[in-house]
């Protein structure tokens, strides 16, 4: 199948490369030129340089895939491609977009005759080697004529995607997915500080997670991933202990909360990366002057 690649970055990049080597024609567009001629020279990409180039390299119905970030860049891209595409042309957006978006869009796509499928995507930086776990949701129909692009960036045909449902049910699982995510990490990160806060066992981490990863309950491509990690820096002395959050795991909480719904495990490991970010808390230093007030207990100074 012919397709436009639109957002070339690690992940779009990788995912054209990919559908490349599986056979299909790609199309693909970057504001950073370099990259698409990369992928042009490695993998037989065919190279344009603009949205309208794009639309013009295709025959209908038009099948224009983007990965782009969330916010902004997502909803000018779209609002600009509403302009170039015609009825029956297929949109597929990939990126991480709140569900809520995504039900918008469809309906206004919908209304210009225009297809809007949402694919929520998981792979990572490994996906072009063992493939993409694909959450799409979209009219039937429409899926099903797309099921070539999907059976090839999955790890199998017939494993590792699905459609899970209408407009916006893709994006919306992909976004439960992040926020379990967020849960195992912590977990993970918990529990091996726990081990190395035991100074008498002088624990090797490394090799804990070894023994960790064949025949335990907790072994997982998660723990493969800290294993990689622990090899290379045991201590992990040349990591920040700062941890962003690309929005994901806020979505989950506030639709827990929406729906009543009891996520604790999601909620903290959430309120955890927030913490991260502070170089100093003022929650702390209240806390410690309440002790001191109504205890007498003593309070450190800044520095000491």
């Amino acid at each position: 199948m012919k397709l436009a690649m639109v957002g070339l970055g690690r992940m779009g990049g990788n995912m054209a490369r990919r559908l490349l080597r599986a056979g299909h024609e790609v199309v693909g567009y970057n504001r950073t030129r370099s990259v698409t001629d990369e992928i042009q020279k490695e993998d037989g990409l065919l190279p344009v340089f603009s949205l309208k180039d794009v639309v013009e390299q295709l025959t209908s119905p038009r099948i224009v895939w983007l990965m782009l970030p969330a916010g902004e860049a997502t909803e000018s891209t779209l609002r600009e491609l509403q302009t170039l595409l015609s009825k029956g042309d297929i949109i597929i957006e990939g990126g991480n977009s709140n569900f809520n978006d995504t039900l918008r869009r469809a309906a206004e796509f919908a209304a210009k005759g225009i297809h809007l499928v949402d694919a929520g995507v998981s792979g990572g930086i490994w996906g072009l080697a063992e493939g993409y776990s694909l959450m799409v949701g979209g009219d039937e129909k429409i899926v099903g004529s797309l099921r070539p692009i999907f059976e090839s960036l999955a790890p199998a045909p017939d494993k590792g995607w699905g459609r899970v449902g209408p407009s916006g049910s893709g994006h919306f699982v992909k976004m439960v997915h992040n926020g379990i995510e967020y849960g195992m990490m912590q977990s993970f990160a918990e529990g091996f500080e726990i081990l190395q806060a035991r100074k008498d066992f002088n624990l090797d981490l490394h090799q804990v997670s070894q023994v960790w990863q064949h025949g335990s309950v907790v072994r997982s491509w998660l723990l493969d991933l800290a294993e990689r990690a622990l090899a290379a820096d045991p201590q992990l002395k040349d990591v920040a202990d700062w941890v962003e959050d690309s929005g994901e795991g806020r979505w989950t909480v506030f639709e827990a909360i929406n729906q009543n719904v009891p996520a604790p495990v999601i909620t903290l490991s959430l309120l955890q990366r927030l913490a991260s970010r502070q170089e100093q808390s003022f929650a702390g230093k209240l806390l410690a002057a309440l002790r001191n007030q109504f205890g007498g207990h003593a309070v450190k100074k800044p520095g000491a």
